[in-house]
């Protein structure tokens, strides 16, 4: 008979551990163990096996301390070796380096069958781990080293080849947005590419909008103009920004009245620049209604990625455009407000007036030429 040395039962009104052992969580694994001492078991908190009598549990913080009571390991989790979920993590890693390393692409069921998996076992564990597929990801990497190479190659064919696109029509078909432009302006950082934008005021300080051939690129707010016209500069440091004239007042006005009144629909294409993530989750933040507020964990599953709290919240930090993509209606799981790119009083402030369902007076938009 195993040796177990008792400990206090759990009181499940009081630990909040027992309730991720019920949900079967698995980012509770390696955080704390438990064990049953009417079988003489120890689990992690994941264990698929029938949940047991809280009078009969017995939590544990350490490994260690579960072995210790004298109980043996279950066979169904195996507490004693990596969790599924580091494991998981380990096999999504030498999934991306071989995608990084392969000198030409590699389809899902290549790659599954260099690591024995199934192609569907593959693709679901990679997507809940990163967020996105493996030819989203390879995609993402391709592009990322294109823009190193067009910094350094002789020639755009020469860095398309360089960082592994083997089809130049495939790419040219994606490359506004993919760079936000050609690859030949991209290279000369941004040149030939035409901006027009336009400063207003609104009643949460200025508001910079805009706008590329394809719609608004960037909006901004900040406490005055100066400031994000050199933001604008920084961030298109080689194309030409275009100064507002009275065809671009509508854009500028449009914008305007959504920060007075967030409720207000929107008549304007967007240019929406990102990642495949990123404008998934840019996406998923344009179907929530005006007036309600959300977790980054209720994105993350909107978006069918539940364990992409913390990048849901990156995409949001990254979003470029201010109101009509509506990031400030994310908050904390808690409904804190957390971090908002344009400053936590304004986001406040746009979720006050959506709440109150009242809007400010639309002040005329002071262009600045």
């Amino acid at each position: 008979m195993h040796k177990y040395h008792p400990c206090a039962p759990i009181k499940t009104s009081e630990d909040p551990r027992w309730q991720r052992v019920l949900a079967r969580d698995p980012g509770a694994d390696s955080l704390f163990w438990y064990s049953v001492i009417t079988t003489g078991i120890y689990c992690r908190p994941s264990c698929p096996s029938r949940v047991a009598n809280p009078l009969n549990v017995r939590l544990h913080d350490s490994l260690a301390a579960a072995k210790a009571t004298g109980c043996r390991p279950c066979l169904r989790c195996d507490p004693d070796g990596a969790s599924r979920q580091q494991r998981d993590s380990a096999l999504v890693l030498a999934a991306c380096r071989l995608l990084e390393g392969s000198q030409a692409p590699l389809n899902l069921e290549r790659l599954a069958q260099t690591l024995g998996l199934s192609p569907s076992h593959l693709h679901r564990t990679f997507k809940a781990i990163t967020g996105i597929t493996p030819k989203a990801y390879a995609r993402a990497w391709r592009e990322a080293q294109l823009r190193q190479e067009l910094a350094q190659a002789n020639s755009v064919t020469e860095a398309l080849f360089a960082a592994g696109f083997n089809s130049l029509s495939g790419f040219y078909q994606h490359s506004n947005r993919t760079l936000g432009m050609t690859p030949k302006s991209y290279r000369a950082g941004g040149a030939n590419e035409q901006l027009h934008f336009a400063v207003g005021d609104t009643s949460l300080g200025a508001i910079l909008v805009a706008s590329s051939a394809k719609g608004v690129v960037c909006v901004t707010l900040g406490d005055g103009p100066e400031q994000l016209i050199r933001d604008l500069q920084e961030r298109f440091p080689a194309a030409s920004l275009i100064g507002a004239d009275a065809d671009y007042e509508r854009v500028v006005a449009q914008l305007v009245g959504l920060v007075e009144a967030p409720g207000k629909s929107l008549d304007l294409p967007l240019d929406v620049r990102g990642t495949a993530f990123q404008q998934r989750v840019w996406q998923a933040l344009q179907a929530i209604p005006c007036g309600q507020k959300v977790s980054y964990a209720e994105v993350a599953n909107l978006i069918g990625q539940p364990t992409a709290a913390r990048a849901v919240a990156r995409a949001c930090g990254a979003n470029a455009i201010a109101v009509a993509i509506p990031c400030h209606r994310v908050v904390r799981q808690d409904g804190g407000l957390s971090g908002y790119r344009w400053g936590i009083e304004r986001k406040r402030a746009l979720l006050q007036r959506e709440a109150d369902g009242t809007s400010q007076v639309e002040p005329v938009p002071k262009l600045i030429s």
